[in-house]
């Protein structure tokens, strides 16, 4: 057991921060002592490890209770995520200073500012967020995949991934075209009836989660054919501008 005196100097965060985190639920010792003393035991201190990193991706103190607080959080599956953003940082970062070195040596010649595009970090930051949160949505879905069996969960996305294998048959038509659109429907109601009610507010937030990279991504990409992540993100755009 360690002190919060020990556990502030060990991590470089103050005693004030650690009570706050006891305050709001956030971080608890393992124990107290019959003088109110606060002490932390490795599970405390490896909570904290994971605390400090999703404040490093710039996470909320909310947005991390309610991922660690999750019933199905994993925190292999997190560290796998943190490590990916952290990648994602890194290199964002790299590209930064090789711009601004640039500009050191050259000046401004063009009015490039794609090196400031964080978007895709944000994308992949906001799924991480999805997959341990509590929405509305994740509740509602969760509520339904109680009441199947595992046989029929996987009927249900064999078929759902079966809406991204027509979609990669579309994509020489176009994500305009009345075909397209009218899949886009198919995937809205597929999403409405059998997970969640489908809004075009959160339609439009998936296509945009479907492209961001990663897991999404790559399945789709793998049911379709490659680009169709896209495909489906600016099909659902046009869609959803309707």
């Amino acid at each position: 057991m360690m002190t919060i005196n020990k556990v502030s100097k060990l991590a470089g965060v103050s005693i004030r921060t650690l009570q706050y985190y006891d305050k709001i639920g956030l971080l608890k010792p393992a124990k107290y002592t019959e003088s109110g003393y606060r002490l932390y035991d490795d599970t405390a201190l490896e909570i904290l490890q994971q605390i400090l990193l999703w404040k490093e991706l710039e996470f909320s103190l909310k947005e991390i209770k309610q991922m660690l607080s999750s019933s199905n959080f994993d925190k292999n599956k997190a560290l796998k995520q943190q490590i990916t953003l952290l990648t994602m940082k890194k290199e964002h970062l790299e590209n930064l200073i090789t711009f601004a070195r640039g500009i050191q040596l050259i000046g401004v010649k063009t009015m490039d500012f794609s090196v400031f595009d964080t978007r895709k970090i944000d994308e992949y930051a906001k799924q991480a967020k999805e997959r341990w949160g509590t929405t509305k949505e994740y509740k509602e879905s969760q509520q339904k995949a109680e009441n199947r069996t595992k046989e029929e969960e996987q009927v249900i996305m064999k078929a759902f991934m079966e809406l991204f294998v027509e979609f990669g048959k579309l994509k020489d038509n176009g994500p305009d075209s009345i075909d397209s659109q009218n899949q886009v429907k198919k995937l809205q109601e597929y999403i409405t009836e059998n997970f969640y009610k489908c809004s075009k507010q959160v339609l439009f937030s998936l296509g945009q989660m479907y492209a961001g990279g990663g897991e999404f991504t790559t399945s789709i990409d793998n049911a379709g054919g490659k680009g169709t992540a896209q495909f489906v993100a600016e099909a659902i755009r046009i869609f959803c501008d309707k």
